[in-house]
């Protein structure tokens, strides 16, 4: 690659699906070969106005804010989970990889919108994300995340299929 192609700061976007690591594998592969860190993002659909009107009418004295944002603390410790279980899995990567990973971003809101202010904010070149995580008929199409996103990014974006196979 040349100096003007690389890539110095990629968004890895999961879902946290089952089929998700053959794009994060494609990440780290990337990243080590550019010397590039990896924000790893993945987005909470907030609560509509339903479910908060639901919650206050039966549980009235649960903050929801605060549960919003311990259930965003849950999330990012399952990602840190994830990724110590990936770096224990495949014991072919060396001890650098671990520091690969500069930032877990999680943050309430649609997902494209999340994945796209993500790569603004950190200043990204590249988002790598999945092709679709759930198949229709047998078969796996571009899901509507990674549709939105590689219509309205400004930068390069990278499409792995999900499948383990």
């Amino acid at each position: 690659m040349s100096k003007e192609s690389e890539y110095k700061t990629i968004i890895y976007a999961t879902d946290l699906g089952t089929h998700t690591r053959p794009v994060f594998r494609h990440a780290i592969n990337l990243a080590r070969k550019c010397g590039a860190k990896i924000i790893m993002t993945h987005a909470v659909k907030p609560l509509g106005a339903t479910s908060r009107a639901v919650i206050s009418t039966y549980l009235p004295d649960l903050d929801i804010g605060d549960m919003e944002h311990h259930g965003m603390e849950d999330v990012i410790e399952n990602m840190r989970a994830r990724l110590e279980q990936f770096y224990k899995d495949e014991g072919d990567h060396d001890k650098t990889d671990f520091s690969l990973v500069s930032d877990i971003h999680v943050a309430a809101g649609i997902p494209p919108e999340v994945i796209l202010e993500t790569a603004g904010k950190f200043k990204a070149d590249l988002i790598i994300m999945g092709s679709c995580t759930r198949s229709l008929f047998g078969s796996h199409s571009l899901g509507s995340t990674a549709r939105r996103v590689t219509q309205h990014s400004t930068i390069p974006v990278l499409v792995v299929p999900n499948a383990e196979g």
